[in-house]
């Protein structure tokens, strides 16, 4: 097996491979669904190459709701298929492919009126028994029903007369960006060849045939013509783009649904567990999140900066209002720790309202050589991923071995459940408070034991940050050295989430952390200023446009703020 790290030496050796070889496979997009292609591809065989225009996970799948769930609401719009193969994939992703990663979360779903009992209770009833008819049902504990008071035991920051009653039933979270570099680490161990930062710009062709796609490495300007008897675009929002690059709208169009999610103090809401709320548009979400709670999201359409999608007032104060509807001490402005948007892909239908969109995938093989794939929901990755590989294994000619990706642990996922009950050893051996092993096994699973060794080697890697002790300081070098951060915002937006558990942000932290990743990634003196600075004018621009009124006023401020690394100047038929 190849190394799973993703650090700068494997990026360099990617590359080189990249310009060297034909591959069976390029995958154009380091999201999920990307992620998940590579690692089906490369796991029946065929040589695979990834690359990401920007840093893995840092669209739509690093913001999304952290919930691997069957969608509750999609029942009543009678589409039960969706829900089943969903709690199916739920019920592998707790057992089987990454324990250590995705973990059961109760949700309190309450109602205002005795007779929605009945209705609510029939829907959780067949929720609960979809996932039964999976084999891999974990075996969640089943639905209750609650009385007002026993509602009120479980969730006491409700108020009395905001409900008659409750169903608590349990689904799963996630952290989704790790989740998405777990993934792409375990396609790497496997053989494929993966870089972030290294952008399309245009598609290889023989006549018709697309035959591989040319690129930039937009951390050194560098050209890299890469050769593949497949493409695969899983680029989510930016699919309309990549089609144009072939000639044309193409036969997948894609509209972005903004999601705006909030973070608040897990003191500021009194409960054991999350909660669910019915709206007007679609639902409302209240996670517990470690020491925090997020709570959302919007469903509006987004057709502005697809890259850095702005949250403005107008979205804070939706959620807000929304679910200080039933909560005892309403949630005020102050109470937002943090803030983040999302677009979620979803496929054009005849509703001009996104709610009413279709979360199905979909996939096309529009000209020879390129497989398109578009739609879908996070928790349904790998089906998404199976069948855009069948697609590029009919492109290949046939003879290609079935997906073995449902049976397949992710990195960390081998031995978590013997190391979690050894977590008191690991704690006297390493000098680490308990607590602390176990947030790392929550994040690492069995590859704890690489983290243990740089602290061994290091001692000061144990010590946590200043500014944000929830996280070690090994778990910045780790970062880049295994994990592929190339720069400082990878690590406290996507690798960490300092960037919305922090009250500032993550401000306090960056020097630290842009120093420990300097010795990693070789930056100079000057490197190193100018990633602290970049992510502070964007911290600043963010919150400049949550103030904004409108949609255009505050993306045209956080559109503003400069960019770490440009994008190319992508060419066009």
């Amino acid at each position: 097996m190849a190394s799973t790290w993703l650090g700068p030496k494997e990026r360099a050796a990617s590359l080189a491979a990249m310009a060297e070889e034909e591959f069976d496979v390029l995958v154009v997009g380091g999201g999920i669904v990307g992620a998940g292609i590579a690692l089906d591809a490369v796991s029946r065989g065929l040589s695979t190459a990834l690359i990401e225009a920007r840093d893995f996970a840092s669209g739509t799948s690093s913001r999304s709701s952290k919930l691997i769930h069957g969608g509750l609401r999609y029942l009543e719009q009678l589409d039960f298929e969706l829900v089943r193969e969903a709690l199916h994939e739920r019920g592998l992703l707790l057992t089987t492919i990454a324990p250590h990663l995705v973990r059961p979360v109760p949700f309190l779903f309450p109602f205002s009126h005795h007779w929605e009992r009945a209705y609510i209770g029939a829907g959780v009833t067949l929720y609960d028994a979809l996932a039964l008819t999976s084999r891999n049902n974990r075996g969640l504990p089943a639905h209750r029903h609650l009385t007002r008071s026993g509602a009120l035991r479980v969730f006491p920051a409700l108020r009395r007369d905001a409900l008659a009653g409750a169903v608590q039933y349990w689904d799963a979270q996630v952290d989704d960006a790790r989740f998405v570099t777990t993934v792409l680490r375990t396609a790497a161990g496997l053989g494929a060849r993966i870089a972030p930062r290294v952008q399309a710009v245009g598609f290889l062709r023989e006549g018709e045939h697309v035959v591989g796609a040319d690129a930039r490495d937009l951390e050194t300007g560098d050209e890299v013509r890469i050769r593949a008897r497949q493409v695969v675009n899983a680029a989510g929002v930016w699919t309309d783009d990549i089609q144009e690059m072939v000639g044309g709208r193409g036969q997948i169009h894609v509209r972005a649904s903004k999601g705006v999610h909030l973070v608040v103090p897990r003191d500021r809401i009194q409960a054991s567990s999350g909660m669910i709320l019915r709206t007007e548009k679609s639902v409302l979400f209240v996670i517990p999140w470690g020491r925090h709670w997020i709570i959302g999201t919007t469903d509006t359409a987004w057709d502005l900066d697809k890259e850095n999608p702005a949250a403005s007032r107008a979205d804070i104060d939706y959620v807000l209002d929304h679910v200080n509807q039933v909560l005892r001490t309403p949630l005020g402005r102050d109470d937002v720790e943090g803030v983040y948007a999302g677009l979620r892909p979803l496929l054009s239908g005849e509703s001009e309202q996104t709610s009413k969109l279709s979360r199905e995938h979909t996939v096309a093989h529009p000209v020879p050589g390129l497989v398109l794939i578009a739609g879908g929901k996070y928790t349904t990755y790998r089906v998404m991923a199976e069948d855009a590989v069948d697609a590029v294994a009919h492109g290949l000619g046939g003879a290609v071995p079935a997906s073995v990706t449902d049976r397949l642990p992710l990195v960390g996922a081998d031995g978590f459940a013997a190391l979690a009950n050894q977590r008191h050893v690991l704690a006297r051996h390493s000098g680490l408070h308990v607590s602390r092993i176990g947030h790392l096994l929550r994040r690492y699973g069995s590859s704890i034991h690489d983290v243990l060794a740089m602290i061994r080697d290091r001692p000061d890697l144990g010590r946590p940050l200043a500014g944000a002790d929830d996280y070690l300081r090994a778990e910045v070098v780790y970062a880049a050295q295994a994990e592929g951060a190339r720069h400082l915002e990878d690590v406290l937006s996507r690798r960490t989430r300092i960037s919305f558990e922090t009250w500032d942000r993550g401000i306090a932290v960056a020097e630290e952390a842009a120093d420990l990743l300097a010795g990693v990634l070789e930056w100079d003196e000057e490197q190193t200023r100018r990633e602290v600075e970049f992510y502070r004018k964007g911290i600043e621009a963010e919150r400049a446009a949550q103030e904004q009124d409108t949609d255009q006023e505050a993306d045209a401020i956080q559109h503003g703020a400069p960019e770490i690394v440009p994008d190319a100047q992508v060419r066009r038929p």
